[in-house]
C-alpha cells in the first residue's frame, strides 16, 4: 500500500442552479518520501485536488488515506506552504514559526519551541530577521518564513500550493533549491505533493510528475518519472537530454488535453494557460 493513496475522488460545486463537476474518478498513489508534482493549466482543478488530499475539503465520492488511515479533516502531521504566505501580520517571523511548532509539539517548553523555530529560520537564511514582522520582509523572505514554519513541525506530508508562483525568477530558483536541500536533510522522510503550472519547476524538484487533464471534470494523466540525478539546477536541466524528454512529454499531454476540451466545448483555449505551462524562466 502506498503511503498516501487516493481512490476514486469526485468533487463538484454548486453552479448556476446545478452542479459543476470539477474532478471525476481521480486515483493517485504516492510513496513515502516521494516528491510528486501535479502539473496543469490554470483552472484545471489542481487546487481542488490538493484540498481533497490534504483534508481541507471533503470529496463527494472516494477516499484519501495517509499511512493507512482515512483522511477526515486535516491530519495533525501534515503542513502547508501557500502562494500567499499566510503569515500572521502582527507577529514576528520567529513567533509565526514558534506558534506552528507549539501547535504540533505542545509537549515542548516555550523555550524549546523558540529554539526549534530559530533553527529552521536560520536554515532558510533568515537568522538576521527573526524579529521582523511580515510587512518588513520581502516576498521571498515571507515565503522563507512559510517554508521554515512548515518544516519545523516535522510533517509526514508537506503540501505545496504553487508556493513560488508569486516570486520573481531569481528568488524562485533560490527558494526551489532551498526546498530541495532542506527536504533532503529533514529528520525523517517528508512526502511532498506540489501543484504548479510551471513544468520546469516540476522537473527540477520532482521524482514523478502527474499531469492533470482539464475538464470539466478533470482527470489525471499517467505519471511521468523524472529519472535525473540530484542535485539539479535550472541551467543543467536546460541542456539535459532526459529533462528534454520529460518536458516534451508533460507539455504534449497537457496541450493535447486542452485541445480535446476546446473541441468538445467549442470555446477558445486560454493562451495564458498554455504559456504558463511552458514557462522556462
Amino acid at each position: 500500500m502506498a503511503f498516501l493513496e487516493a481512490q476514486g475522488l469526485c468533487k463538484g460545486f454548486a453552479h448556476g442552479g446545478g452542479t459543476r463537476q470539477v474532478l471525476r474518478d481521480v486515483s493517485l498513489a504516492i510513496e513515502e518520501g516521494e516528491f510528486l508534482s501535479i502539473v496543469g493549466a490554470m483552472g484545471s482543478g489542481k487546487s481542488t485536488l490538493l484540498s481533497l488530499l490534504a483534508g481541507l475539503t471533503a470529496p463527494d465520492a472516494g477516499s484519501v488515506r495517509i499511512a493507512g488511515q482515512q483522511v477526515v479533516g486535516i491530519p495533525s502531521d501534515v503542513a502547508f506552504v501557500f502562494q500567499n504566505y499566510s503569515l500572521l501580520p502582527w507577529f514576528s517571523a520567529l513567533e509565526n514559526v514558534r506558534l506552528a511548532v507549539g501547535a504540533a509539539m505542545p509537549q515542548l517548553s516555550r523555550d524549546a519551541q523558540q529554539t526549534r523555530a530559530r533553527h529552521y529560520l536560520e536554515q532558510v537564511g533568515l537568522g538576521h530577521a527573526l524579529g521582523r514582522r511580515p510587512a518588513q520582509l520581502s516576498g521571498g523572505m515571507r515565503q522563507r518564513v512559510s517554508l521554515a514554519r512548515a518544516l519545523a513541525t516535522e510533517p509526514a506530508v508537506l503540501f505545496l500550493d504553487e508556493p513560488f508562483g508569486a516570486l520573481d525568477a531569481m528568488t524562485r530558483e533560490t527558494l526551489q533549491q532551498d526546498l530541495a536541500r532542506l527536504c533532503s536533510v529533514a529528520e525523517r522522510p517528508v512526502t511532498i505533493v506540489m501543484i504548479t503550472n510551471n513544468v520546469e519547476e516540476a522537473i527540477l524538484l520532482s521524482d514523478r510528475i502527474v499531469p492533470i487533464l482539464s475538464g470539466p471534470p478533470a482527470t489525471l494523466g499517467r505519471p511521468i518519472v523524472v529519472d535525473l540525478p540530484r542535485p539539479r539546477s535550472v541551467s543543467q536541466l536546460a541542456h539535459d537530454e532526459q529533462a528534454s524528454i520529460v518536458r516534451a512529454h508533460v507539455i504534449a499531454t497537457l496541450t493535447s488535453a486542452l485541445g480535446r476540451g476546446t473541441r468538445s466545448s467549442g470555446r477558445a483555449v486560454p493562451l495564458a494557460s498554455v504559456a504558463l505551462v511552458e514557462d522556462r524562466s
